[in-house]
């Protein structure tokens, strides 16, 4: 089943076209890598595929078991886009609690679960403002996951991570594809793509070029 196709999209962003008929189709369970130079347009890529901003031309069509008619967002989404802010005076546990109070949809054990699955400690009193970098990554991937979401967006996952981390957050996301989640990747390590990545797109000239 294809959970995100592209049909000829185009757009310029900022005075920069990114994209020009790029097509692309991404199918469910699989993990899906995307490529391309700093600027090539993966972040506005995903922003356009998760309805922050809209394609110029050409569509995009997101399966219906993942779109609500009271929102052009789509719905059981994970998404890692241009690192969250969080609320530095207060503990992760507690940013992803108030988060997680929006919708009401998991208690504050499946909270602190998803922390300890990218080794956070959950009871850790420790401010977000006091964060290392890569403590702040994985705080966004704990709310990426932490709603059970089915297709994750995750740009950059392995930003600022340690090796031991990279390893962890790599298998927790092969983990999660055995269980048919679908998810969408960018990364600036070949390995990670490699390991990975069952289909690999490029941005190039405009387009998305399928690599593997």
């Amino acid at each position: 089943m294809t959970v995100i196709n592209l049909d000829n999209v185009s757009k310029s962003y900022k005075g920069i076209q990114l994209f020009e008929h790029a097509t692309a189709a991404f199918d469910q369970g699989k993990i899906h890598g995307i490529v391309g130079h700093n600027g090539s347009g993966k972040s506005v890529l995903f922003k356009m595929i998760c309805g922050f901003i809209h394609p110029d031309a050409g569509q995009i069509t997101i399966d219906p078991v993942y779109r609500d008619k009271r929102s052009h967002f789509p719905v059981n989404f994970g998404i890692i886009i241009d690192r969250p802010g969080y609320i530095g005076g207060i503990t992760g546990y507690e940013n992803l609690k108030r988060l997680a109070d929006i919708q009401g949809r998991i208690t504050p054990q499946e909270i602190r679960q998803a922390m300890t699955q990218v080794d956070l400690n959950p009871n850790a009193e420790q401010k977000v403002k006091n964060y290392s970098l890569g403590m702040k990554q994985k705080l966004a991937l704990a709310q990426a996951i932490m709603e059970k979401q089915e297709v994750l967006i995750l740009d950059e996952p392995f930003n600022a991570l340690d090796a031991d981390s990279v390893h962890s957050v790599r298998e927790l996301l092969l983990a999660f594809k055995k269980e048919g989640k679908t998810i969408l990747l960018t990364s600036h390590n070949q390995e990670d793509i490699d390991l990975l990545c069952d289909q690999v797109f490029r941005i190039h000239r405009y387009a998305l070029e399928r690599v593997v």
